[in-house]
């Protein structure tokens, strides 16, 4: 066995000093591999030849399984990496600002799930990559959303919240810990993502969103995420991304419901005030500290906003705009209904595409 195995090892490495393809000397090894696998299954047990080739055909076997093995691994390796450097011409096209730079090895293995989706491929991971995200709210629909939107590899997160973590979030706000109580949001959800994945760059706001900021925040950010619990900060990320273009991702929670829908007018379809012409009365639409929410509630709506976002980012399937799911827990159902610009909205009339 030692004789053959030299015998690869001079195929191998004295085929590379004499500059022969490596395609070349893989064909000789199989060539030899072959060729000893035959020796051990036709020649007599105890013939000499067969004893000095290893003596039996289990070890070979066993040896090419594991050569088999590592080179599916390696050939793996190569075609993730080939799907996430690859773009097609619509996609640099696509990419105003693209980084530069490629996945390292430990991205290929995490994003592994994407890459391999033929909606999203390496082309869609790298403009998740290359995305700007800010979240409005890092409680029960940020919380969520954020957590999800790190591990996808959005590669920059933006979150504002003037709020600190309280008992009484941890019912539903996982990303926070009992540990983070007295913590200001921003920066407990900061420190969960980047420890969740080091890889993606989070920027935290402790301060409230106000008419002052809005603009100049919203400009640096891609898509805007709205998982605020009151009308005047719906209201304003209404006004402000539609005054800039951006797409706006929005949801609600009330009890056992919650809702969502993409705003987006310079696209097509309302924006959220089309919907939503006029604060209703506070005892008509209590918070969820008033009214109570069930727990995985905010999970799920807040999940379906990451994907939307990573719909909108990609360009896979088809987004919430000009729709609004809803869904019920409390009976396992959801319905989606249709969505039309109000012709005499004060937000976003004639600022449709």
């Amino acid at each position: 066995m030692v004789l053959v195995l030299g015998l690869a090892g001079l195929i191998w490495w004295g085929g590379r000093l004499m500059g022969m393809q490596r395609a070349l000397r893989l064909a000789l090894l199989l060539v030899l591999f072959g060729a000893v696998l035959l020796l051990q299954l036709t020649l007599p047990e105890g013939n000499g030849l067969r004893a000095a080739t290893g003596g039996t055909a289990r070890s070979w076997l066993l040896l090419g399984g594991v050569a088999l093995m590592i080179g599916a691994y390696s050939w793996g390796v190569a075609w993730l990496r080939q799907r996430a450097d690859g773009q097609d011409e619509e996609t640099s096209q696509g990419d105003a600002n693209p980084k530069p730079g490629r996945f390292s090895e430990t991205e290929l293995n995490r994003y592994a799930r994407h890459i391999v989706l033929r909606e999203l491929g390496g082309p869609g991971q790298k403009k998740l990559k290359n995305a700007r995200v800010l979240v409005i709210g890092a409680g029960g629909l940020g919380a969520p959303a954020l957590q999800y939107l790190a591990a996808a590899g959005v590669g920059t997160i933006g979150v504002i919240d003037d709020d600190v973590v309280e008992n009484a979030n941890l019912q539903r706000q996982v990303i926070h810990r009992d540990e983070d109580i007295g913590v200001p949001k921003v920066f407990s959800a900061e420190r969960a993502m980047v420890a969740q994945n080091p890889f993606v760059t989070v920027h935290p706001y402790h301060r409230r969103l106000t008419e002052e900021i809005a603009s100049d925040l919203f400009a640096d950010y891609d898509i805007i995420l709205d998982g605020t619990d009151n009308f005047e900060s719906r209201y304003l990320s209404n006004r402000t991304a539609v005054a800039l273009g951006k797409p706006l991702i929005s949801g609600a929670l009330s009890q056992w419901e919650g809702q969502l829908s993409v705003f987006h007018p310079k696209t097509g379809g309302p924006c959220y005030q089309c919907i939503f012409p006029e604060a209703p009365a506070p005892w008509l639409a209590p918070s969820c500290s008033e009214a109570g929410v069930i727990g995985p509630l905010p999970g799920v709506v807040g999940a379906m906003m990451a994907v939307e976002t990573i719909k909108q980012i990609t360009g896979a399937g088809e987004v919430l705009r000009g729709s609004m799911l809803i869904y019920d827990a409390l009976y396992g159902e959801s319905r989606r209904i249709g969505l039309k610009q109000r012709q005499d909205c004060p937000i976003c009339a004639g600022k449709d595409g």
